[in-house]
């Protein structure tokens, strides 16, 4: 016999009751929304990837009173963004747009090699992002390869194809301070590579990446190359630097995280006369700034930093990237009427050089 159990029936000694029709609303309404985050969930799980894993770089160089456009490779879907050290030089400023897409983020450096002309970036508030491939495969001579950037500062990405001609080439790379650096072991190629194209991906065949491209500009210049020369780095030893600074390893040439700013322009000894040897002529300095604030003035000349003697401009930017942002430097210098001088300059946080 088929027995109907109602609410409050007693059949032996087990009590069969229905649940109240409110909890059973809330036990369906409960089930709905969890039903409804798990669709949310797998949408964005299998969401596609946003642009293509080249980005295009734009920079503001307050203090220069200028900007500056580039190109960038996506290494992780967060916004890790691998691009030329020049590229960011100087930038006070970073915006990182995503080519056709609509996505424009801010960024901020994370850390920079200036001798192998390597920076990292990290964009802020980026997720889903398209990631370059990477190819493992030895590169020859005679290989086809095709240079993806931002050509002309234009803010697309554009190509250009050509074959590889040389491998393990050495370059001069000269920046408008007065330094220089040798760039050793790049690929030399005879693809269309121009201005704004510097940190974009030199790619096979395949479409895989196996450099960054290493163009001129008007602030970065390269000595003895002609019309139909372009370099590229390696991308192997591009991401072993970014690799470097995204875990934190500062080197000798790795910097990795803020840099410390002393607030000056300066240029080469042009006068000499009021200071015997060599030094760094102050050609401008920043209002309010560490150097402003501790008496430094445009016309002086340092001559040391911290005891140690400064040969060069360069040599400026060299000692006072030891040194992280609040410390305190000594600059010794001789102003106009030539009368030593020194001061005590607590740097600041400032643009990557």
């Amino acid at each position: 016999m088929k027995l109907l159990a109602s609410a409050g029936t007693t059949y032996g000694m087990k009590t069969v009751r229905k649940l109240p029709r409110r909890v059973v609303l809330l036990v369906v309404v409960g089930l709905l929304v969890a039903s409804v985050a798990a669709g949310i969930a797998l949408a964005r799980g299998t969401a596609k990837p946003i642009g293509s894993g080249v980005v295009v770089i734009d920079t503001n160089l307050a203090y220069q009173g200028g900007a500056a456009a580039g190109t960038g490779m996506v290494l992780t879907s967060s916004g890790e963004v691998l691009t030329n050290n020049h590229v960011i030089t100087g930038a006070t400023t970073i915006k990182v747009v995503v080519p056709r897409t609509g996505h424009t983020y801010k960024a901020r450096v994370l850390g920079y090699d200036r001798t192998a002309d390597v920076a990292l970036l990290q964009l802020q508030g980026a997720s889903n992002l398209k990631t370059i491939s990477i190819s493992s495969a030895r590169l020859s001579v005679g290989a086809t390869v095709t240079a993806l950037g931002n050509a002309g500062g234009n803010g697309s990405i554009t190509s250009a194809t050509g074959t590889v001609t040389g491998l393990g080439r050495s370059i001069t790379a000269s920046d408008d301070t007065g330094g220089s650096e040798q760039l050793t072991g790049l690929i030399e190629t005879n693809a269309g590579v121009q201005a704004g194209d510097s940190g974009g991906p030199l790619v096979n065949s395949q479409g895989k990446v196996v450099g960054m491209d290493t163009a001129a500009s008007s602030r970065f210049g390269f000595q003895g190359i002609s019309a139909t020369d372009a370099y590229a780095i390696p991308i192997a030893k591009a991401l072993t630097i970014a690799h470097a600074i995204s875990s934190g390893k500062a080197s000798a040439t790795v910097h990795v995280g803020a840099t410390a700013f002393l607030g000056i322009e300066v240029q080469s000894v042009v006068t000499p006369g009021y200071v015997s040897g060599s030094g760094a002529l102050i050609a401008g300095v920043v209002s309010g700034g560490p150097a402003a604030s501790a008496g430094l003035a445009a016309g002086d000349v340092i001559t040391a930093i911290d005891g140690h003697t400064v040969s060069s401009p360069a040599a400026v930017s060299a000692l006072v990237l030891t040194k992280k942002p609040g410390a305190k430097i000594t600059v010794a210098y001789v102003d106009q009427s030539g009368a030593s001088h020194t001061a005590s300059v607590t740097l600041g946080s400032g643009p990557a050089q």
